[in-house]
């Protein structure tokens, strides 16, 4: 059993603004993904990104992923207060994301990305894709400063008693999951774009990342805490986890497209 470590989520102070882990998280993930971006761009013969569309990639990615997680959480996680706070569901200060809003976000964001700068999506995407673990990695160590998104309680000997989980040691599963969205995710696409022609087979690690990332949070929601407004839905399984169910039917989709364009 060990108890939560004396963290502040405050990383650093200048004057009166406070800058917290989470948002120093989403700013250091999004510009380390560019720089991958840029560099996946380069695998495969010819790049499709001009020094111009890189740079506005940072502005379509934040857009994307702030609104299409607070829009995400709001519909999958919460309809029921927002539809009587309406004036709230902008209030992303308040906390409340959610990964699969935020997929959706940027899907839709970087389709109209591809139209202005007249590029295929799917090869964006796929591009986005190797660069999509960092940030699921940093942003699950923040979850873990933070002491949110916590795991049912155990008696494993690593469970960690959180500030705001009782007095019952839980799971880390913010640990588990940065472990397996955001490192072996992370590797298996490092290793598809450097050691394969993944990249040049159009939509196979876009495939493979939401494939990866569906199996790895369907697993991880077995140990992970349910949102308390929800709880356990049908057949004992939470709301993550069905929303993993079309990811992983889509990422499977990809992959076998992607082969029979290829063949």
């Amino acid at each position: 059993m060990i108890h939560f470590p004396d963290i502040s989520p405050i990383a650093f102070e200048i004057g009166p603004v406070a800058v917290r882990w989470y948002a120093l998280a989403y700013v250091v993930g999004i510009l380390l993904a560019q720089r991958i971006i840029r560099w996946a761009d380069g695998r495969e013969g010819k790049p499709i990104l001009t020094p111009k569309a890189i740079e506005d990639m940072i502005l379509y990615g934040i857009l994307g992923i702030i609104l299409g997680g607070r829009f995400g959480y709001v519909l999958f996680y919460n309809f029921e207060y927002y539809i009587h706070n309406l004036s709230e569901v902008l209030h992303v200060w308040q906390g409340g994301m959610s990964f699969h809003g935020g997929l959706a976000g940027v899907m839709v964001a970087f389709w109209l990305f591809a139209r202005r700068f007249k590029l295929n999506w799917l090869q964006l995407m796929d591009r986005i894709a190797v660069a999509a673990p960092v940030g699921l990695f940093l942003g699950r160590l923040a979850n873990f400063v933070n002491g949110e998104l916590y795991g049912r309680t155990t008696d494993v000997p690593w469970g960690i008693i959180f500030p705001s989980g009782g007095d019952l040691p839980r799971h880390p599963s913010q640990l588990y999951e940065a472990g397996l969205e955001g490192l072996v995710l992370g590797l298996v696409l490092f290793f598809l774009a450097t050691r394969t022609k993944a990249l040049s087979h159009i939509g196979t690690t876009s495939g493979v990342f939401v494939l990866g990332y569906a199996l790895s949070r369907f697993t991880v929601e077995f140990v992970r805490e349910p949102d308390v407004q929800l709880g356990f839905l049908t057949l004992g399984l939470t709301m993550g986890q069905y929303l993993c169910l079309p990811m992983a039917a889509a990422g499977i989709w990809a992959i076998v497209a992607a082969k029979k364009r290829s063949a």
